[in-house]
């Protein structure tokens, strides 16, 4: 379960964490009354359950009440990767110094909670991993004893992080693993862990995803669940009997089977390109499902192609490509949508799209390969 940023931020601070004070607001004279009470310049924040606001505008400064409630204005109500703004965060701006990185994710490998430090802070940890993967240091957490605040401190001077900032720091990162156990997440990560201008350690900003199978005992954040904020898609394919996944690529993803319908992703993954979702339309669909399915994998403004792997048994493969061609009109002209279809009615299938001018992939590899490139030859 994702859960806002000052949710994440309230459950650091339960554990001793030091944040930033904070309220929310859902109007720009709620934002200027909260910056009069601060009497300080503050940032404006907007809380949306995804990343990139920085980059999207979602994150404003106000020097005074009047530009705080302006700052809220312009945020309030922005659409940010589909999602819209309907609340913000009011907080007091900090000068900082420098940002770190402090994150513990649960490892499927490894069945252990792995922490990650980096002196790269302040820009998103898969990044570094990608352009810089030496800069972060990982080591997986024994639950039986949690992460002692020395071993905290050893791994924050082996990522680089200064002298200065060990002792504090490690105190913070032995209590994000407290929390991550506490909480029962499956991400608890300081991003960036700052050091301002005047010598304070603190968290400027936080995320935390909660075990959705832990929900039942983990009552009062069970009552946090915004679903149909989380993304509207996945509420309304909900809604509708869809099994839907958003994802942060942009290669929309059907099947049929979630067996299927993972390999999938791995496969697209392979041909370089990154999925955008899960949706598993199960067995027996017929083709006004498959039109469905379409319509609502289209609707994620990030996706720029659809990829349709189905193994015809129940489901039968001319019942899914009818539904592929009925779709047509009201998916986003140039959409490219590539198919691939086995089993039964998978000639049929296959004969109608050719008719309809649609492509298809030979087999798994060859329908990922065609859609990830045409993907790419869209942006040339």
């Amino acid at each position: 379960m994702k859960i806002h940023e000052y949710q994440a931020k309230e459950i650091l601070r339960r554990y001793g964490i030091p944040v930033q004070p904070g309220e929310i607001a859902t109007t720009p004279e709620q934002a200027e009354q909260i910056a009069q009470r601060f009497g300080v310049p503050v940032v404006i924040k907007a809380q949306v359950y995804v990343g990139g606001r920085g980059k999207a505008g979602g994150i404003q400064f106000g020097d005074t009440p009047a530009q705080a409630g302006d700052a809220a204005r312009r945020v309030l109500g922005m659409n940010i990767k589909g999602l819209t703004v309907e609340k913000v965060l009011v907080t007091p701006k900090s000068d900082i110094k420098e940002e770190y990185y402090l994150g513990i994710i649960l490892d499927r490998a490894s069945q252990a909670p792995v922490v990650m430090v980096s002196a790269a802070g302040g820009v998103e940890i898969e990044q570094v991993a990608e352009e810089t993967p030496e800069k972060i240091v990982k080591e997986p957490i024994d639950v039986r004893w949690g992460l002692p605040p020395w071993r905290a401190r050893e791994l924050l001077a082996q990522a680089g992080v200064p002298p200065t900032v060990v002792a504090r720091g490690g105190a913070i990162l032995s209590q994000l693993a407290a929390a991550f156990t506490g909480a029962d997440a499956t991400l608890a990560e300081i991003n960036p862990l700052a050091l301002t201008a005047d010598g304070q350690v603190l968290a400027a900003d936080a995320k935390i995803l909660i075990d959705d199978n832990a929900l039942p005992r983990q009552k009062e954040f069970a009552a946090w669940a915004e679903p149909e904020e989380a993304n509207p898609i996945e509420f309304e394919a909900r809604a509708e009997g869809l099994t839907y996944v958003k994802l942060d690529g942009d290669v929309g993803i059907i099947g049929n089977g979630a067996g299927l319908v993972m390999t999938t992703l791995d496969m697209v993954a392979r041909a370089g390109g990154k999925p955008a979702n899960f949706l598993d339309i199960g067995g027996g669909a017929r083709a006004e499902t498959m039109k469905k399915s379409l319509l609502f994998v289209a609707r994620d403004p990030q996706v720029k192609g659809i990829l349709v792997n189905i193994f015809g048994g129940i489901t039968r493969g001319e019942e899914v490509a009818k539904g592929i061609i009925l779709a047509q009109q009201e998916l986003p002209a140039g959409m490219p949508i590539v198919a691939r279809l086995s089993g039964t009615g998978a000639e049929e299938g296959r004969a109608m799209l050719a008719g309809a001018g649609l492509t298809w992939g030979s087999d798994m590899r060859d329908g990922a390969r065609k859609i990830v490139a045409a993907i790419a030859a869209q942006g040339k």
